[in-house]
């Protein structure tokens, strides 16, 4: 990774912000010419500063009506374990984050499903039949007053 100087973090973020400004608008927001803001991006991009742009779709377009968190402790703490538990995970379609993280459970899953239906036949046939699963805790999404994934 480069170090970054105050014209990349400008163009970093305004990116963040607005992944499809054109080279042009993104050189006026940030101060510079447009070749120079165009050869600061393709070495951000190169270094893995800038992983991808994507489109970040509303919940409505792709029949999302559901997310819930759940923390999930295993029983199997071992590295076989925890390597076949992020295995079954990534085959679903449902966990659109996991999250190996500090405290009382091993893992964080963001899930998004259909309904409270949906939900219910991923946490009873996905989750709930990995052998490594110990305990599963859900905290349901009521809402997001603020939310920067992108």
């Amino acid at each position: 990774m480069p170090d970054l100087d105050p014209f990349d973090r400008s163009i970093l973020r305004e990116l963040a912000a607005d992944g499809r400004l054109s080279n042009q608008s993104l050189a006026a927001k940030v101060g510079l010419s447009p070749s120079a803001t165009l050869r600061r991006v393709q070495r951000l991009e190169a270094t893995g500063a800038i992983r991808g742009y994507r489109a970040v779709l509303g919940p409505e377009a792709t029949g999302v009506g559901f997310t819930a968190y759940i923390a999930v402790g295993l029983n199997d703490h071992t590295k076989h374990g925890q390597e076949a538990f992020e295995r079954a995970v990534a085959r679903s379609d449902e966990v659109r984050e996991c999250h190996n993280i500090t405290g009382t459970v091993e893992y964080l899953l963001r899930i998004e499903a259909r309904d409270l239906a949906d939900y219910k036949r991923f946490h009873t046939d996905v989750l709930g039949v990995l052998p490594q699963v110990a305990r599963l805790t859900t905290y349901v999404v009521m809402g997001s007053p603020k939310d920067e994934r992108g």
